[in-house]
């Protein structure tokens, strides 16, 4: 049984409260599951980033690694870490900066799901997160054959990152993360301490992971009757007239809400709810994922800027080029990633099994098959 919306006759100040106490559980579950990830795969993704050989094999590479640790941020750092260390070359660091892209949307999709039982609510809900993944893909459909060709990308984060030489970075803290990652990481830290960790099948990871997806599931379902409850209270209105009134606001409320977080996962899974409950349309959430996709990227940016390391910084002024050009050639050709996001979502109406198919499919299956195909 869903929980029931607040009560009409509540003060504003108890609407408030309730919101963001869900909203606390809700961003504690994700990064929660993050976390419960990486239990699985910590060192199978630097093997993984070690086995790359090709262009073809480091994109998918980057979709998987990326799907496993769910963030592109971790992903950027091991590569990093990996090129700076003689491990992996540039060339090949290009495409798994472009397949993080793609695996990094796993999570907002994973967010959607939470909305199967709720058809008109799940439809809203899906194709707001999957147009993330839309997005991503055609920019590899166009600029990865380009990159293989002309090797702009990397030819361009080498030139920018030597006339960026000597330049100091900035460390940024983030201050959500600050009270979610110790709340989510003793979660875990207890759950090692009752269940064994060196077993082959991770008995602590699986229960980790299941009770984050559980808390997720449920915040969410919380988050959308409080959103609902608020539409009702005439915030619909307040979101289209002040926040994403037009375009450009709605694109640097992602840019510059991205920046405060620090995760572009968590900023792009909260519009998710907010789309099931009807607040947001698809035309006013897709700016800001793009706003949100290149605000992750300058968090990179400044951290290597921080390294000292030319090809650190290159590695990050790719995917920040990388974003930043798909948002030039696709936020004026907006209607296509919205029309394939919306028949994706009627297409996953059709059965439950559609949706989960496509998240097993997109970002583990066809990845591990080509991974081991092209090696």
């Amino acid at each position: 049984m869903s929980p029931s919306l607040p009560p009409a006759t509540l003060p504003l100040s108890q609407r408030l409260l309730r919101l963001a106490i869900v909203l606390f559980l809700f961003f504690v579950s994700i990064e929660w599951m993050a976390e419960s990830f990486k239990l699985f795969g910590s060192g199978l993704t630097v093997q993984l980033l070690k086995l790359t050989s090709n262009p073809f094999t480091a994109l998918f590479v980057g979709i998987l690694t990326t799907s496993i640790v769910q963030s592109s941020s971790a992903t950027t750092s091991m590569v990093v870490a990996l090129v700076a260390a003689g491990s992996l070359q540039l060339p090949l660091a290009v495409p798994i900066i472009m397949g993080a892209n793609i695996g990094t949307s796993i999570t907002n999709t994973l967010v959607s799901l939470a909305h199967i039982n709720r058809s008109a609510e799940f439809r809203r809900a899906f194709a707001a997160s999957t147009v993330h993944d839309i997005f991503n893909l055609l920019c590899i459909l166009l600029f990865f054959p380009l990159e293989l060709a002309t090797g702009v990308f990397s030819r361009s984060g080498l030139w920018l990152a030597q006339g960026l030489d000597g330049m100091h970075g900035l460390a940024l803290m983030s201050p959500l993360k600050l009270v979610i990652h110790p709340v989510a990481g003793g979660m875990i830290t207890q759950l090692e301490s009752i269940l064994p960790a060196d077993t082959w099948w991770h008995p602590h990871a699986w229960l980790s992971l299941s009770l984050a997806m559980i808390l997720l599931f449920g915040s969410i379902l919380f988050l959308t009757n409080i959103l609902k409850s608020l539409a009702l209270h005439k915030a619909e209105t307040w979101f289209e007239d002040r926040l994403f009134r037009s375009t450009s606001r709605s694109f640097l409320i992602g840019l510059v809400l991205t920046l405060a977080v620090q995760s572009s996962s968590v900023t792009t899974s909260l519009i998710v709810p907010m789309a099931g409950a009807g607040l947001l349309s698809l035309r006013q959430i897709y700016p800001y994922t793009l706003g949100a996709n290149i605000g992750t990227t300058i968090t990179a940016l400044l951290a290597a800027l921080a390294t000292q390391s030319p090809l650190a910084l290159a590695i990050a002024l790719v995917h920040t080029l990388f974003n930043a050009a798909g948002t030039v050639v696709f936020l004026p050709l907006r209607a296509v990633p919205i029309y394939l996001a919306t028949r994706l979502a009627d297409v996953s109406m059709r059965s439950r099994v559609i949706p989960f198919a496509y998240v097993l499919t997109v970002f583990f299956l066809i990845p591990i098959a080509f991974v081991f195909l092209l090696e």
